[in-house]
């Protein structure tokens, strides 16, 4: 390249999605249905439980600093930069386009596969409230097949009519996730008849007499608070878009924080250890019969039936705002970026998205040759997420570099921090893939290596204008904060 180099304001794609379009709350439940509380639990309940010898309260507290410390992270660069590539380009313009582009890649394979695992246990889900068993996969592929079609229409039609339906579906699943916890840790403190006692071990690290594993409690933890980040995707549609998506990063995190913590302590204690371990695969939906009955139990089933709902919308949406973003600098196929005049979203991008989750889906169900391989994918998705909140926090130090020994508080905020964060996660990330199968460590070589190969293709092959952004970092004077879009 010759010449003078680009500048940012050359090379930035100008915002065009619907702007003011959802406010900060509406914000903040995207992001929390990302996370899909009631499916977390219920797939998490008895093996968290279960590693922490019950001493899980404690833990999934402690995992909330580093989550809390990197949504501030989000919110920093969000101030600086609000685009929905988010991390991708924070990244590219901080440290390197070309670790900018992997990190992009790694969010979209987390979200992809974080979409998927949720939405190939909905069909049984769906079919428990109607007390329904029938003995092919058919009726749960047609049941996930149609919830991904009417979700990927919401997602076209509009931001605004995915937060109302996200708002409507949430209300009733954190009512009724809310709900049994708090009967359940009633029961619990009554010493109802079945139910395992309330000791001190509950509430240190290590657990009842001490046989809790603190590290494989915070990798449980990690995996339960992932995809929280959902809120910043939207950031070129909320109100003040530099401002609150960040806030809402923050509600998010603060909230699952309470609502993981309640739901555990409150379910946990519900039945005895060994009949928690029995159901372990419907634990949830066990603990809620436990305290009320079969016809309580469809109502949980429902819970985690809406969901699982809810994140396959917003994982459809989100990812198809993340590819919207990278392909708006031609990182991806530029087709990706197409806009509807009509709709003011990515219309490429969600149905391409739609169709994704359907066929991996559809493959998953009828294709049993490939389960276990899908299984041992699903099982990084916490990992790809922990890696991109890594990269976040990095770029946040390397942008506001400039700051860190302007004051103790941005010595703090921006450099210490951050940094404990990444360092923590990396830890995690690290005693992960120690302990993880050889199967789940190929799983994340493949999805690397594939990110390597799309990177050269976008570089040389589609000529991505994104490589030629020149590094960036906050230039304000101490004290000075961003305006707000």
């Amino acid at each position: 390249m010759t010449g003078k180099p680009a500048t940012t304001a050359e090379l930035a794609p100008a915002p065009r999605l619907e702007p003011d379009a959802i406010g900060v709350t509406q914000d903040t439940v995207i992001g929390m249905a990302s996370s899909a509380p009631a499916g977390t639990v219920a797939a998490t309940l008895a093996s968290l439980a279960a590693v922490t010898a019950y001493g899980s309260g404690p833990i999934l507290i402690l995992t909330a600093v580093p989550m809390l410390i990197i949504a501030n992270a989000y919110r920093r660069l969000n101030m600086w930069n609000a685009n929905c590539g988010a991390s991708f380009e924070w990244v590219g313009r901080a440290i390197s386009p070309y670790l900018g582009f992997l990190t992009g890649w790694l969010m979209i394979a987390g979200y992809l596969i974080g979409t998927v695992a949720e939405v190939v246990v909905l069909g049984p889900s769906v079919l428990a409230v109607f007390g329904a068993h029938p003995a092919g996969p058919w009726a749960s592929v047609a049941i996930d097949s149609g919830v991904c079609v009417v979700m990927g229409v919401i997602a076209v039609v509009g931001i605004r009519l995915t937060a109302r339906t996200q708002i409507a579906m949430a209300a009733i699943e954190y009512t009724v996730l809310i709900g049994f916890s708090v009967a359940g840790l009633i029961a619990v403190l009554h010493h109802r008849p079945g139910t395992f006692p309330m000791t001190r071990g509950w509430w240190s690290l290590t657990g009842v007499e001490g046989r809790g594993s603190l590290v494989a409690g915070l990798l449980v933890a990690v995996y339960v608070y992932s995809l929280w980040d959902g809120t910043v995707y939207v950031n070129e549609e909320v109100k003040h878009r530099r401002v609150n998506p960040g806030r809402a990063a923050l509600w998010a995190v603060a909230l699952l924080t309470v609502l993981y913590t309640l739901a555990q302590v409150g379910l946990q204690g519900v039945v005895s250890p060994a009949r928690l371990q029995a159901h372990a695969s419907t634990a949830l939906v066990y603990a809620a019969q436990a305290i009320g009955g079969t016809g309580w139990a469809k109502a949980m089933a429902l819970a985690i039936a809406l969901s699982v709902i809810a994140t396959t919308g917003t994982g459809i949406v989100l990812t198809a705002r993340i590819a919207y973003g990278m392909a708006s600098y031609r990182t991806l196929p530029e087709f990706l970026s197409t806009v509807s005049a009509r709709f003011r979203t990515p219309v490429a991008a969600s149905v391409t998205a739609g169709l994704l989750v359907i066929a991996v889906t559809w493959v998953y169900m009828l294709a049993t040759s490939v389960q276990n391989v899908f299984a041992n994918v699903v099982a990084v998705a916490g990992l790809l997420a922990s890696a991109f909140y890594i990269l976040t926090a990095l770029a946040t130090m390397v942008y506001y570099r400039r700051r860190i020994f302007a004051s103790v508080w941005d010595f703090l905020v921006l450099g210490v921090l951050p940094l404990g964060a990444a360092t923590f996660l990396g830890w995690i990330l690290t005693r992960s893939l120690q302990l993880a199968p050889g199967g789940q460590r190929w799983s994340i070589v493949a999805i690397v290596s594939t990110g390597l190969v799309l990177m050269l293709v976008a570089r040389f092959g589609l000529r991505s204008v994104f490589f030629a952004i020149p590094r960036e970092s906050d230039t304000r004077p101490a004290g000075r904060k961003p305006g707000r879009a």
